[in-house]
């Protein structure tokens, strides 16, 4: 993940989960993808909804309202997947929508609040404020903890199997 630049701008994706405005930073993005079919996986953790097929890389899924406790929401056409880089892996966020690219200066970004989001502060490196609207920034080095690291090793794994039987 890249760090907020220290002095300048940083450029992020902005996306939108219920009523709240988050951004991610975007060199760990690779791809925005229109909704597509993810295949479920059993035994899987309870916030991955499972896997797709991108371009023959088995890519697992994560529900992030799940993720951040948030309430469930029908899936519409601006719900969006955005492919991002954690660790040396990529994994999709399933989000409601994406609404922009922005730049913000450093001086624009605080530390984040002790409640946003629920209650995974871990995961927000900071807030960014744009006039009267709040961008909350994900750390996305902290959207898995070791432990679920492995755990979609395996559910990558198991994908992998899934579509290499069909």
């Amino acid at each position: 993940m890249a760090e907020i630049a220290k002095d300048g701008e940083t450029q992020l994706v902005v996306f939108r989960m219920e009523n709240e405005e988050f951004a991610c930073d975007i060199n760990d993005v690779r791809e925005v993808l229109k909704m597509v079919r993810v295949t479920p996986l059993q035994r899987s953790l309870d916030f991955v909804e499972g896997v797709i097929n991108l371009r023959g890389d088995v890519i697992p899924v994560i529900d992030l309202r799940m993720r951040f406790g948030l309430s469930e929401a029908e899936r519409t056409d601006e719900s969006r997947i955005i492919i991002v880089g954690v660790e040396d892996r990529m994994v999709g966020l399933i989000v409601d929508s994406v609404t922009e690219v922005t730049r913000l200066m450093q001086k624009q970004i605080q530390d984040a609040p002790s409640q946003v989001a629920g209650q995974q502060t871990n995961l927000i490196m900071g807030v960014g404020k744009i006039n009267d609207r709040m961008l909350i920034i994900l750390n996305l080095d902290r959207i898995l903890t070791t432990e679920e690291q492995i755990a979609l090793t395996d559910i990558s794994r198991a994908g992998k199997e899934l579509a290499d039987g069909q």
